[in-house]
């Protein structure tokens, strides 16, 4: 997994670094998962920015996958991020 970092409101506020797995992109939208480096809790929602590890960086939402296996304690839950655009 390559890691990034997610930021809230136009990239402003850092929220936290993820370990995120780009899963499709086009030049309309993109999405993928991640999970968090560390414990926190993060909203879902749009609002967010993430940061890729090329430093491509695109407007996201978030969606915390609740039937997708946590590990760790405390728990490190499998969030999807959603994009449209393309990636700049």
């Amino acid at each position: 997994m390559s890691t990034g970092k997610l930021y809230r409101s136009k990239g402003e506020e850092f929220v936290a670094t993820v370990h995120y797995k780009l899963l499709d992109e086009s030049p309309i939208n993109w999405w993928g998962e991640f999970t968090l480096t560390e414990y926190m809790r993060v909203s879902d929602g749009d609002g967010y920015m993430i940061v890729l590890e090329d430093n491509r960086k695109g407007r996201c939402s978030l969606k915390r996958r609740v039937n997708r296996a946590v590990s760790g304690v405390p728990p490190l839950y499998h969030y999807r991020f959603k994009g449209r655009g393309p990636l700049e």
